[in-house]
């Protein structure tokens, strides 16, 4: 009996997918002196990668850095953009963190709580791999899509 596998995206097609798309079009928009215009799409997500051992090198509590949260903002920001693009409705991050790194970030849309996420140990925030980061990404997005299109009347209430 042969055994069929599935072979793991490469870097190459993690890239066009529609969030980590998203996410280059945001960093790179940030670059308002063309700093990054010689960075490959890969190196400017570097940021976003956290390898185990790196999480381990990181204290258990801490404190966020601005350039943390930034980042973190941005990667939010992507995946309502990408909400915007798909089904027309705009979509508005807001975001609550105390100092030690705990709190929530929604996006709505008009009334409609698209994302939802219980923010904690923001100091350590990031993921294992170019495919985390996509998958995570992009299941916010597809959540976020069907609540919008799950619930249209909310989500176009006051527009």
């Amino acid at each position: 009996m042969v055994e069929a596998t599935v072979d793991a995206p490469t870097d190459e097609q993690l890239l066009q997918t529609p969030f980590v798309r998203e996410l280059i079009k945001v960093l790179r928009a940030q670059d308002t002196h063309g700093t990054w215009e010689g960075k490959s799409d890969r190196d400017l997500l570097n940021p976003y990668i956290l390898t185990a051992e790196q999480r381990r090198e990181l204290p258990i509590i801490g404190d966020p850095d601005p350039e943390i949260l930034w980042r973190m903002e941005l990667f939010y920001n992507a995946v309502g953009v990408a909400i915007e693009r798909e089904t027309g409705n705009m979509v508005t991050p807001m975001m609550k963190m105390s100092h030690e790194g705990f709190g929530r970030i929604v996006l709505l849309a008009g009334r409609l709580v698209v994302v939802n996420k219980q923010l904690r140990d923001v100091h350590r925030f990031g993921f294992a791999s170019l495919a985390k980061l996509a998958e995570q990404g992009g299941k916010f997005l597809s959540d976020g899509i069907a609540m919008v299109r799950q619930y249209p009347d909310v989500a176009n209430y006051g527009t």
